[in-house]
Parts: structure tokens; C-alpha cells; sequence
């Protein structure tokens, strides 16, 4: 936790982060209990008071200081990602990079967004002037994940700070040092509103104690499992929740699909952070008549990378070891039931890393095809038509992200429409992560809610309405000194005015 005030409550225990290339030492950090999580969101409390008072030109311009702050230590953010990760120094820094552009859109935005607006009264309103404006919630909490523990994060702590609100941001227990120095960065940049941006640390229980500590608003980013364990916490006291929980997404090529194009955005969406990506390609359906090319083009270019610590390596280890066991139950039970491995396969995993494995062929339902496997593994299979792709990649009790591949735009874009997916991209893979303005998030065991642009900014706000009464009504309808003859005329000209509609 952040929180450095001579009467902090002492800790009594610490835990250990490690590096997942090395399996070295690499900090400690206290397990923030209970006292500390309320510790910190009082503190917090108090600063969005004055955070909130400020006019939105103000916050807007504190928050570009905070990102020309980390936009300067860049490279300190980015190398503190590296070493808790084990990704490449570059897949940090461009994490950092793509940080910043979300989070200066937040800023300038949230004022055009969230400010006071007209809205029209109806017939028998008009003597009413109407509006709605978007306040901030007050203390927003947030539990971050392991896999980007800058960008995925700042989607609920930048907007929620350019909303108006104070954020306690609970990081994975894997990453705490991440969090604890996006929140350094904050109180240095702004000192006039230290406090606003608070950092506790710990693993499962602190990030209960935060849902229990009376925020306005959680918001979570993990597994469906967690998601529920901590969505029954805050049903509890009926605190509003986000969830984020990943995906199963799927790719559609169809037959005229530029396939070195195809090949190249299916091999990164797959490899890319080692496969750890919510939004990343883990099912792909191809037309058949273009399978077989496709596939070669996918395995030349996977065949190509390799993971490993050294500077050419395409991507580093799991970063959760446990993962590992993942892709040898999912890829073992994909071949004993019939799939082809055309690349790796269960000798691909050699601790703490996991080769390329590029499968065919896998049965629809294996678990290497329904559940998310969160590793450098893709399913290539091969379908009859787009109608049979789109029913495939919808089979699914995931529902984040989709990508289409197809020569015309056009058409390319009808079959995303077709997609049950939360963001879609036509011909490229994560498109829209890049792009501010997008709300971002899924459904079923993919989560709800959103974040990133216009609905980002407005999760972390509540809405008031208001009427201002401009004159007396000519008939008062919510008078009981209303003449009853003078009612049932009101309410024979609705009727006649609605039967004409």
C-alpha cells in the first residue's frame, strides 16, 4: 500500500515476487489485511473530495501531467513490467505505450462526455427544462491481472479517475510492483492530490478485503472462477461490479482472404506476451478451400520463434507456472482425440517455457476448443462455408473478442456484425484494443460491463436527472386540486394524440 503516515498499522507479513525467467528474488511487499485495504480507502475518500470539487479542465490537465510522468519513465515502468512478466523488454514498453494513449483520451474526453446535457420533455412536460449529468462515484476499486499489469488496469483507473473518483488498485500478487509504482508516479506528479491513486498489495484475501471495504464501484479483471467468488462478495452490500474474464476467441478466414496477411495476425494474436492474452487468437476457422494453404503459411511463420530470455526471443515464460499445465492437459487430450499437431505438441512445454503449437483437426468438444487456454497454442480448423465459421466461433461460452479475414471490407464487416463477440476486428487481430474511443469488454464467462471510451467513462459515474419546473402547467396533473373533468380531458387528448401515432 502506498500509505507511508507514521500511524499506518504495522504488518506482519510480507510475501515474495520472483522472476518467472529466473525464479530469483526480485522484491517484497506486504500482505495488506483488512486494516490497511480501509486504511487506504479512507485516505482515499477524503482525496476524491477535493478531486471531484475541481472543474474537469482542472483534472484533465492533472492527469496529462500523470502521463507525461510515465511517458518520462517509460522505460523504469516498462522494465519493472519485464522483470515481474518475463516478457521482452519491447512487448513492455509498447504495454506502456498503448497505456498512455488510453489514458490521455480519458482526460481530454471525460469532460465532453460526463457534462450536464438537455434532454427534450414530452407534450405534457413542456413546461419542464430537463437534464442529465454523470457524477463521479466517489472510491472506485480496482483488482488488476498478472498478464498486463499496466494497461489492463489503467482501462478502470484512468477513466475512473478522469470521472471524478479516487481508485485503490489492488495488483496481482505477481506483479505488485507495477501497481505500487503507477501509484508513486501519481503522487509525485500530483502532489496536491497525493492519496487519490492508492496501491495495496497481497493475494486473494486483499483483494477481498477491498470488495468488502464499502467502495462505490469494483472493478475486476481474471478468470470467471475469481470473478464470481468476488462478485458474491459485493453482492453482499450491493456494490456495483465490472468483470473482464478473458476469452476463447476465434478468427473467421474465408476463401478470398489475403492468407500471408491471415497467417502473419493469427501467428502474433496466438504467441504474442507467450499466448497470455485475453483477447488473443486461440480458435481459428477456415474456409476448407483455403485450410490447408493457411495452415502452411501459420506453421512456416510460428516455426520460425522461439521463447526464451535472450534479446531474439519472440516472447518470454508463463508467467504463472501453474499455467503450464494447462496446454500439456489441453494439447495431450487434443491428439488422443484425433487432432493433428503441425507444430509442437506436448514436447513443446519445457518449463518455464512453451513452444509454439499450432493443432487441426481438434474436436469441437475438446477442452483445447472450449476452454481458454491462455498459452502459444492455436486450433486451425477447417469449415465448409462462412455459415458454418460464424456458428462455430459463436459455440462458445466465451464472448470477447473475433477477428474476420476477408478480401472485401465490406463483407467482412457483415460477418463481424454476425459475431457474438464484444469487439470484432476486420482483417487484423486486437484492432480495437489500440483504439481509445472503444468500449471494450464481453458477456457470459467473459465478464460484462465495459471500458475504454464514451461507456468507460461513464461505468465509473452515476446518473442524475433533474427538472426544473420554467412555468405553471395550464392543467397541473400532479395536483389533487385538479377538477376531475379537467383530468379526463387531459387524458382524451393523449389518447386521441397516441391513436394518430
Amino acid at each position: 500500500m502506498t500509505d507511508t503516515t507514521p500511524d499506518a498499522a504495522p504488518r506482519s507479513r510480507m510475501f515474495t515476487t520472483r522472476s518467472p525467467t529466473t525464479g530469483e528474488p526480485l522484491a517484497e511487499h506486504p500482505v495488506d489485511g483488512p486494516e490497511q485495504v480501509a486504511r487506504a480507502v479512507a485516505r482515499a475518500r477524503k482525496a476524491q473530495a477535493g478531486w471531484s470539487a475541481l472543474s474537469a479542465a482542472r483534472r484533465r490537465d492533472h492527469l496529462l501531467r500523470w502521463k507525461r510522468a510515465l511517458a518520462s519513465d517509460l522505460h523504469t515502468v516498462a522494465r519493472t513490467i519485464a522483470e515481474e512478466t518475463g516478457k521482452p523488454a519491447g512487448d513492455a514498453a509498447l504495454e506502456v505505450v498503448l497505456t498512455l494513449e488510453h489514458l490521455g483520451w480519458a482526460a481530454r474526453n471525460a469532460d465532453r462526455v460526463l457534462r450536464r446535457r438537455r434532454v427534450r420533455t414530452g407534450l405534457f412536460t413542456v413546461h419542464q427544462r430537463a437534464s442529465l449529468v454523470h457524477r463521479p462515484l466517489g472510491v472506485v476499486g480496482v483488482i488488476g491481472p498478472w498478464n498486463y499489469p499496466c494497461y489492463t488496469p489503467m482501462g478502470s483507473i484512468g477513466y475512473a479517475l478522469a470521472a471524478g473518483n479516487a481508485v485503490v488498485f489492488k495488483p496481482s500478487e505477481l506483479t505488485p510492483a507495477t501497481g505500487v509504482l503507477l501509484a508513486a508516479l501519481f503522487d509525485a506528479a500530483v502532489p496536491a492530490h497525493a492519496g487519490l491513486l492508492s496501491t495495496v498489495t497481497g493475494a486473494a484475501a486483499t483483494g477481498e478485503a477491498l470488495a468488502r471495504s464499502g467502495v462505490d464501484k469494483l472493478a475486476f479483471t481474471g478468470s470467471p472462477g475469481t470473478a464470481r467468488e468476488v462478485m458474491a462478495v459485493c453482492a453482499e452490500t450491493l456494490t456495483p461490479f465490472l468483470a473482464e474474464c478473458g476469452g476463447k476467441d476465434a478468427v473467421i478466414v474465408t476463401a478470398d482472404a489475403d492468407l500471408d496477411a491471415a497467417a502473419d495476425a493469427i501467428v502474433w494474436g496466438a504467441l504474442s506476451n507467450a499466448g497470455q492474452t485475453c483477447a488473443g487468437v486461440e480458435r481459428v476457422y477456415a474456409v476448407r478451400e483455403v485450410h490447408a494453404a493457411l495452415c502452411a503459411r501459420v506453421v512456416e511463420r510460428a516455426g520460425a520463434l522461439h521463447p526464451g530470455p535472450d534479446g531474439d526471443a519472440a516472447y518470454g515464460p508463463m508467467t504463472l507456472p501453474g499455467q503450464i499445465g494447462t496446454v500439456e492437459r489441453h494439447v495431450t487430450a487434443a491428439v488422443s482425440s484425433g487432432a493433428r499437431a503441425l507444430l509442437g505438441g506436448p514436447e513443446s512445454v519445457r518449463p518455464p517455457y512453451v513452444a509454439p503449437v499450432v493443432l487441426t483437426d481438434v474436436p469441437e468438444d475438446s477442452a483445447a476448443m472450449t476452454e481458454e487456454t491462455f498459452e502459444p497454442v492455436v486450433a486451425i480448423n477447417a469449415v465448409t462455408d462462412v455459415d458454418e465459421a460464424v456458428a462455430r466461433a459463436n459455440d462458445s461460452r466465451y464472448a470477447l473478442g473475433a477477428a474476420v479475414f476477408c478480401r472485401n471490407r465490406r463483407t467482412g464487416a457483415a460477418i463481424a456484425a454476425r459475431l457474438r463477440a464484444g469487439a470484432v476486428s476486420v482483417n487484423s487481430v486486437l484492432g480495437f484494443a489500440a483504439v481509445p474511443a472503444l468500449p471494450f469488454g464481453g458477456s457470459q464467462d467473459s465478464g460484462f460491463g465495459r471500458v475504454h471510451g464514451e461507456e468507460g467513462l461513464r461505468a465509473f459515474t452515476s446518473v442524475q436527472s433533474t427538472t426544473v419546473q420554467r412555468f405553471a402547467p395550464p392543467v397541473a396533473l400532479t395536483s389533487f386540486e385538479v377538477p376531475a373533468a379537467a383530468r379526463e380531458r387531459a387524458v382524451r387528448l393523449a389518447r386521441s394524440l397516441h391513436l394518430r401515432r
